[in-house]
């Protein structure tokens, strides 16, 4: 299976994120996570690492609005000039803003953090140096591994970092900045019909809001309740779509505590409508933050869960892109990623 990885990540290692109720921390979303899965990966006899390619920018305009692309571009520098006291010590800070917009009839201003506030949603989306470079390299990760499903017609993995789900059209958040899955299936949907399955602890609110009103993708999304886990406003059972998008957007909301059996029970009600769409290709959405344990979730799928999704998924016969996401229980994160994949190979 090719694997398609970057060292562009390591540098994007923000020294902190504020968690709820603003308790400083170290950062979740960090380079020990690729680690982990290539160590993984490497004790395989199937994995074969590749360089990705680099699609330039126009893919991910064709997704992000181009502002905010130009604000994760320059926001570092921006920073830096505008405060001597941070630029003389850059490692031991990361932007984030301290207001945020409602999107009340908001737009963004031309002062640094009133875009930062606009462009950035939540307090995880740490912008360090690196963090743009990172996420282009990220991207293209994802971009390789669609390209390469439409040239071989067999499945493959982008192992991007940082993450992506919850960036939207223009805005970033929960360690995400350029929505890598969304990129790669707005770049398969050329090619043909394209079914995106998010199997991460959390919903994919930014991929629900770029494709929400496209009938040429297909999105589901199987996660934590929005009642009681982030993002909190996005991910409802009744959100399915608007426009000519309506009935192309599902989403699992599924309760706490939720288990290999639940999990799998929606699941297989997500393959049946992937199914009745009948695509050519599938870009899944992968986060290993519903294992049992999990530091950043509630639910108990243990890694016998993790087979069983991978084979459920791989039965479709679909050529597939698998985008990683989330999974922060890193001891065991790269044997739960192999769980997974080896169904693919």
């Amino acid at each position: 299976m090719k694997i398609f990885y970057s060292e562009e990540h390591r540098k994007h290692y923000p020294p902190y994120e504020v968690f709820d109720g603003g308790k400083r921390v170290p950062y979740f979303e960090n380079p020990d996570r690729m680690d982990r899965i290539l160590t993984a990966l490497k004790k395989t006899v199937w994995a074969e690492l590749i360089e990705p390619t680099d699609f330039g920018i126009d893919p991910i305009l064709a997704v992000h609005d181009k502002e905010y692309i130009n604000f994760l571009a320059s926001c570092w520098t921006e920073w830096l000039a505008s405060d001597p006291e941070i630029a003389a010590t850059p490692e031991q800070h990361a932007f984030l803003p301290a207001t945020f917009a409602l999107r009340r009839k908001t737009r963004p201003t031309s002062s640094l953090h009133g875009r930062g506030g606009y462009y950035v949603m939540d307090l995880s989306a740490c912008i360090v140096e690196a963090t743009y470079k990172a996420s282009l390299s990220s991207a293209n990760c994802a971009l390789s591994a669609a390209s390469s499903i439409v040239n071989d017609q067999s499945s493959t993995f982008a192992l991007c970092r940082p993450p992506g789900h919850h960036a939207g059209k223009d805005y970033a958040g929960g360690y995400c900045f350029i929505n890598n899955a969304s990129v790669a299936a707005n770049w398969l949907a050329a090619k043909g019909k394209v079914g995106l399955l998010d199997i991460d602890y959390h919903a994919g609110n930014g991929t629900q809001d770029i494709f929400y009103d496209r009938s040429d993708v297909l999105t589901i999304s199987i996660h934590g309740n929005p009642d009681f886990e982030y993002p909190h406003y996005a991910g409802f059972a009744d959100e399915t779509g608007a426009g000519a998008g309506l009935g192309f957007h599902k989403n699992f909301p599924l309760p706490k505590d939720t288990g290999d059996e639940g999990y799998l029970t929606a699941l297989d009600e997500a393959l049946a409508m992937i199914r009745n769409f009948a695509p050519n290709y599938l870009v899944l959405s992968t986060g290993m933050d519903t294992f049992d344990g999990d530091p950043l979730g509630r639910f108990h799928v243990t890694q016998h869960g993790f087979s069983q999704i991978g084979k459920r998924i791989a039965s479709l016969n679909l050529p597939t892109a698998i985008i990683m996401e989330g999974g922060y229980a890193n001891e065991a994160l790269g044997t739960n990623i192999v769980t997974l994949l080896e169904n693919f190979k």
